[in-house]
């Protein structure tokens, strides 16, 4: 089968045309996700040097008698086990802090039952006591945290993970088009050949030397 570069000129043209659609298309879609991975690319690798000061917000609240009988009895059967709150002390805790954990596993003992709120650019907790106690407190750790998480994917959910995949088949398609496109013009691009080896091996002569 001929290669691009050796195609008649017709066929040569059309193949040309349709990388370049399929090359400014993946690089739409890429913009805004190779901006975002890119700045935070170099602060994840200056993560020492930048500062975080975190914030913690606290809140305490009392159960209502009635829904801890709900909790000191769904306590007692589910110790040591993982399960989400009964739906009635979920709502309570919605209501009362905002927080939506009706399908979020609490872990249980027979005195409390903890929630862990897990997210980008911080932390949270949720615990109730079977004496009616509840605590929550809130940890964000700034606008680059959040920003460094979301690039590692850390607690971001599974939209963001398929987010993920998706830009990484566009970077791939968008890399591979650059590529050809680029073989098709290196008869009249002498550089060509010696840019792309060098795109390639500096990075891997790079691991090979200076990584540990």
């Amino acid at each position: 089968m001929s290669s691009p570069a050796t195609l008649p000129s017709a066929s040569r043209a059309a193949w040309l045309k349709n990388l370049h659609r399929w090359h400014w298309i993946s690089s739409a879609l890429c913009l805004m996700g190779m901006l975002l991975f890119s700045i935070t690319g170099i602060t994840l690798n200056h993560a020492t040097q930048i500062e975080a000061k975190p914030t913690v917000t606290k809140r305490k609240a009392s159960l209502p008698a009635p829904l801890r009988r709900d909790l000191e009895q769904f306590a007692a059967g589910h110790a040591d086990a993982r399960a989400p709150l009964p739906p009635r002390v979920a709502s309570w805790a919605d209501r009362e802090f905002g927080l939506d954990v009706a399908t979020i596993d609490a872990e249980w003992t027979e005195e409390d039952a903890y929630v862990a709120l897990p997210r980008p650019g911080g932390d949270a907790w949720l615990r109730i006591g079977v004496d009616g106690a509840a605590e929550f407190e809130k940890t964000g750790r700034g606008m680059v945290s959040w920003l460094n998480d979301l690039h590692k994917g850390r607690n971001a959910g599974p939209v963001w993970g398929w987010f993920i995949d998706i830009f990484a088949i566009a970077c791939v398609v968008f890399s591979l088009t650059g590529f050809l496109i680029m073989k098709l013009h290196a008869a009249n691009r002498p550089s060509t050949w010696p840019v792309i080896g060098a795109g390639i091996l500096l990075p891997l002569l790079l691991a090979l030397l200076f990584t540990h």
